[in-house]
């Protein structure tokens, strides 16, 4: 328990810039890299082979977060649940986790690696792929959906060593696969690329990679770490309702970014056709990845939120909350200036074609406008899912993605002859209103934590 013990004391003591600094900056570097698989994917297809690859990458890239979304329900919620058992030296619980964790892997994973073999090419026209594009994507996510156990046993089990406070051993498990990817990768598409199975090898190398991540974490649970480990394989149901609780805000945003992207890519093709979802592919690439450090950022600031709470220090997690919010802002920045500045040198990593990129930019730099802020937004909602507060974290996430978003997706095309920037538009139109929600329910929260902690005294 002394390594725990140190965990636990530093949540409960260090600056927020040296929280930043010792939790966070770990995780964004992990999650970095590991944003490298799919953009990298894109990269290696899109150059190698040609842009109609990279655009079946990229239709494929929303229908992969099922998995994501299974990982992060299992994960989130159960990395919740550790960081207030540790804040309450909650053993019992502690012990409970990763078993739980594994038994529902167990059975989410076997689902969506059935159902998305045999459903492949349905799931596919939802986003309007047709053509080559379809026929593509359709051998990508094939491969992608058999690897949806270690997949999602992998990322979930490393969402627990974050929820304990262990970032940089998360970081180098997490790092290592992706490094591994982006190596397999070039290999293994050029030696299947003479028999036109180019986009099978940038697959084959994601799943492997993904497999020999599942395995290592594995062996951490089973032999190595000396706080959470595996003491059997059963559900629990004392955790089931808490996990799911705050894991289920965490997955409605991987699930409805599936939709958001479905739909954005449904709509171009209907406005722009193919070169509008090659084109909005690229920009959606490079905003999935640039939002990977602020989730980097969110890691780390989870198991200090959670901690904090739990040990009732409610001024502290006022003080921490403040901290990562200007760290996240700061962040930021790294990604939103070179694509406002440079869009085209950005754009060209993905696509050969200058006229292509030329046709583009603009609305490129439209979609990203309000990147800015979105590290603001994915503090609070990571806050309400360290406290508990799952149905704060849910409003955030479902009219960001969702209720507002689709309808001013639909609805901006056909307003004033914008026709394709329609599309553009309506992300970062999107985020600037959600943004003022936010803004009121972190102010609400804080208002809520002031009064919790006079009610101590």
């Amino acid at each position: 328990m002394s390594k725990q013990t140190d965990t636990r004391t530093m949540l409960l003591t260090a600056s927020p810039l040296q929280l930043i600094i010792s939790l966070s900056l770990p995780a964004i570097i992990g999650m970095v890299v590991v944003g490298l698989y799919n953009l990298m994917d894109r990269v290696f297809v899109g150059q190698l082979i040609n842009e109609v690859a990279m655009g079946a990458v990229s239709v494929s890239y929303p229908f992969t977060l099922i998995n994501t979304g299974v990982s992060t329900l299992i994960g989130v919620g159960s990395a919740s649940v550790l960081s207030r058992a540790v804040g309450k030296k909650d053993q019992d619980t502690v012990d409970k986790i990763m078993g739980n964790l594994i038994a529902m892997n167990l059975l989410l994973g076997i689902i969506i690696t059935a159902v998305g073999m045999i459903f492949t090419r349905q799931i596919l026209t939802l986003s309007g792929a047709e053509g080559e594009i379809l026929n593509n994507a359709e051998r990508y996510l094939r491969i992608i959906f058999a690897g949806s156990l270690f997949v999602n046993f992998a990322q979930s089990s490393n969402m627990i060593m974050r929820g304990e406070g262990l970032l940089r051993q998360a970081m180098v498990f997490s790092a290592g696969s992706a490094v591994l990817n982006i190596i397999l990768d070039p290999i293994l598409i050029s030696l299947l690329n003479p028999y036109g199975r180019g986009i099978d090898g940038a697959a084959y190398a994601t799943i492997f990679s993904q497999f020999v991540y599942a395995a290592v974490m594995l062996w951490h649970f089973m032999a190595k770490s000396k706080n959470v480990r595996i003491h059997g394989i059963r559900f629990e149901k004392s955790l089931a309702s808490e996990i799911f609780g705050v894991g289920f805000s965490a997955m409605l945003m991987q699930v409805m970014t599936l939709v958001q992207q479905t739909v954005l890519y449904k709509v171009a093709s209907i406005h722009g056709g193919d070169s509008w979802q090659i084109l909005l592919g690229a920009a959606l690439s490079t905003q999935s990845f640039a939002f990977i450090p602020l989730w980097g950022m969110s890691q780390g600031f989870q198991p200090a939120a959670g901690t904090n709470y739990g040990a009732k220090e409610y001024d502290r997690v006022k003080t921490v909350t403040k901290g990562f919010i200007v760290g996240a802002t700061v962040l930021s920045l790294i990604f939103y200036l070179p694509v406002e500045l440079a869009p085209k040198m950005v754009l060209s990593w993905f696509i050969t074609d200058p006229a292509l990129v030329t046709q583009g930019y603009t609305d490129f730099r439209i979609l990203f406008s309000t990147y800015i802020i979105l590290g603001f937004l994915i503090t609070a909602i990571t806050l309400f899912q360290s406290l508990g507060k799952a149905s704060k974290a849910s409003v955030i996430v479902v009219f960001r993605q969702i209720a507002l978003f689709i309808p001013m997706a639909i609805l901006l095309p056909k307003i004033g002859g914008l026709g394709i920037r329609g599309v553009f538009l309506a992300p970062a139109l999107t985020d600037g209103i959600i943004f003022i929600v936010a803004v009121l329910l972190v102010v609400s929260e804080f208002r809520n934590l002031t009064k919790l902690k006079k009610e101590m005294r």
